[in-house]
């Protein structure tokens, strides 16, 4: 009995010990079973692999972000440098056209009724499309009338006011044709253009080219106003084609009847480097040679602080304090330069800061409710000078 247990025992251990038979296709009936301690660690080693692994990932993939961020901003100020159109091209903007998809044949889509589109061309190859808005009292007689009615209206006993926009969108921007409707309502021809190179305007922008179109239109609006005074508004960088423009006709005793900037910088260069684009560059090592020079380089200047000790006529200045494209204190410093320039002793000039709390910012003073009194007050003055 004994050696039969024995027996029994020794081919029960022998088949626990023997591997388990395979089937058909080689493989194992029956899978291995490890201890379930050993299990349980392999799993909990896995458990903390992964997370481990997906954080060294995302490291991985972030400092290469980091790595390539600071690769682009080491490298633009060599690509800006070895490239001067390319800081032209910022300056200008002209190829930002807001808003989008409107006709600026039409300016009637924008609500301008009582406006009418003109095309000129200041020199061969080069062609600027224009609107001419008529004062309130006309815009009746306006309606369905042809451009040779519009061009006999200059003529009419009201003042003209030449606008001359800034840099980016069109003659046919929002904020600029709030400013012309509220020019109008006061009595006001508005007549303002595309520069070459921006909106429907044929040619390549440049500062030069900018200031000659300007007194090409200047030029066209004294040969039909006849005795009329006329004004020049300039905005943003338009103030530096304002500037350019105004001192010409004064070197050749044509002066306008006075001029008016809207947010005016001193020159483009203090403008560069105060534009918030430039913030991050600011303490860059050798900002001015790798921003500010390619500039220069480009013939760029607009230099309002020059500009301005040559101007003989009434100047006024309009700037917010909310200003974050044109710094408030580069107006006011213009201002001080103006003001203390011998060329403007026998004409009044004017500054007028608009608070911070009204949120003007950079383009919205044509909102103030002053805005009529201020000019009726200041153009009233300025019309009495022109007709003594």
């Amino acid at each position: 009995m004994r050696k039969r247990n024995e027996s029994v025992t020794v081919e029960h251990e022998r088949a626990a010990a023997a591997p388990a038979p395979l089937d058909k296709g080689c493989s194992l009936r029956h899978s291995l079973r490890l201890p379930a301690a050993v299990v349980a660690a392999a799993d909990v080693d896995a458990g903390m692999k992964r997370p481990l692994g997906r954080r060294y990932g995302l490291w991985f993939r972030l400092r290469k972000l980091i790595i390539w961020l600071l690769g682009v901003y080491i490298a633009i100020p060599f690509l800006v440098k070895l490239c001067p159109a390319i800081q032209a091209k910022l300056v200008f903007l002209n190829f930002v056209r807001v808003p989008y998809f409107i006709d600026l044949k039409r300016p009637q889509d924008q609500g301008l009724n009582h406006t009418c589109n003109y095309y000129l061309q200041p020199e061969e190859d080069v062609t600027i499309g224009v609107w001419h808005t008529v004062p309130a009292a006309l815009w009746k007689n306006a309606r369905g009338k042809d451009q040779l009615w519009f061009e006999d209206a200059l003529g009419s006993s009201h003042p003209v006011i030449l606008y001359l926009h800034g840099n980016a969108g069109t003659r046919g921007g929002d904020h600029r044709v709030e400013l012309y409707k509220v020019l109008s309502s006061l009595g006001y021809h508005v007549v303002t253009f595309d520069y070459r190179g921006w909106g429907d305007s044929i040619g390549s922008p440049s500062e030069r080219g900018m200031t000659y179109d300007a007194l090409h239109v200047f030029d066209w609006i004294k040969a039909r106003s006849g005795d009329n005074p006329v004004y020049i508004w300039g905005h943003s960088l338009g103030t530096g084609v304002a500037t350019n423009l105004v001192r010409r006709l004064c070197e050749r005793e044509t002066p306008p009847d006075a001029l008016i900037l809207e947010s005016p910088f001193t020159n483009i260069r203090e403008e560069a480097r105060s534009h918030p684009f430039s913030v991050i560059y600011r303490y860059f090592p050798g900002f001015d040679w790798f921003f500010l020079d390619p500039i220069t380089t480009s013939g760029i200047k607009f230099a309002n602080d020059e500009n301005v000790k040559y101007i003989s006529c009434s100047l006024l200045i309009l700037h917010a304090e909310d200003d974050p494209v044109v710094p408030f204190h580069l107006g006011k410093k213009l201002y001080n330069i103006a003001a203390t320039s011998r060329s403007f002793r026998d004409y009044k000039v004017q500054f007028v800061p608009f608070h911070t709390d009204l949120g003007y910012r950079h383009k919205y003073i044509y909102r103030s409710p002053e805005l009529p009194r201020i000019l009726r007050e200041f153009l009233g003055k300025s019309e009495h000078e022109h007709h003594h």
